[in-house]
């Protein structure tokens, strides 16, 4: 048997191994779109603080679009959007074991669509952690900056809006069936087992005989006058 130079023997007689080594190949890391998407959230959030802190600290609000929009620098010792105050321990250590859980989920992660997610949900974290680590009144109950004031909505700022963006994100990808890596899941009521049609009527009774032959009811062919090797013989008549 004759194969192509510079080919082994093993790889020709094998061709599903070598095209199980081209299909079956992993997906690459998606850790770097992570890491640029949080990045991206958590600069935008810390300059947008830094600015608004050295600009609107003791100041009137900003009105802007007719009071659509409104400028406004507010502390916040609770969750996202104002939500629990008073517990600023407690979202403090949420939030380490938010961005915790993050980072051993990229270790995995081989779709773009949910780095993206990870990053804004990582990044706007690891932004209002900076101002509960640092800030006033002390580590670990520092009070985060918001400033974003939309009509009947409390006040926020980019870090939340990053982690609303990549909560939605995420609701989003997993409706549709997007895995972190890069996998979708297959719907469980697509699969239908289907019994092979083999020509015969339904009423036919089919049991192995020798090699491999079906066997007829012998009720049935002592009705009919046939014997085993298919002749047909009469009857025998009733005597009166």
């Amino acid at each position: 048997m004759q194969t192509t130079r510079g080919t082994s023997l093993s790889d020709s007689t094998n061709p599903e191994r070598q095209a199980g080594e081209t299909v079956g190949s992993p997906r690459p890391r998606r850790v770097g779109v992570l890491v640029a998407v949080a990045l991206a959230a958590l600069a935008a959030d810390i300059v947008s603080k830094i600015i608004v802190v050295s600009s609107l600290q003791d100041r009137a609000p900003v009105r802007l679009l007719g009071g659509l929009l409104t400028l406004r620098e507010t502390r916040n010792s609770g969750a996202a959007f104002s939500i629990g105050t008073g517990y600023t321990i407690v979202f403090t250590l949420i939030a380490c074991g938010v961005v915790v859980a993050i980072l051993r989920t990229a270790r995995n992660l081989r779709s773009v669509p949910w780095a993206v997610c990870l990053g804004l949900l990582l990044g706007g974290a690891v932004g209002n952690l900076i101002d509960r680590l640092l800030r006033a009144p002390a580590p670990l109950k520092g009070h985060v900056v918001d400033w974003i004031q939309l009509p009947h909505w409390p006040v926020f700022n980019l870090a939340d809006s990053a982690i609303v963006c990549g909560g939605v994100l995420a609701v989003l990808l997993a409706a549709r069936g997007l895995q972190v890596d890069g996998t979708r899941l297959k719907d469980e009521g697509s699969g239908t087992d289907e019994t092979p049609n083999t020509g015969g009527s339904p009423d036919e009774k089919v049991t192995p005989g020798k090699g491999g032959a079906a066997e007829s009811d012998p009720a049935k062919g002592a009705a009919t006058g046939e014997t085993e090797n298919g002749s047909e013989v009469a009857a025998p008549e009733e005597k009166s």
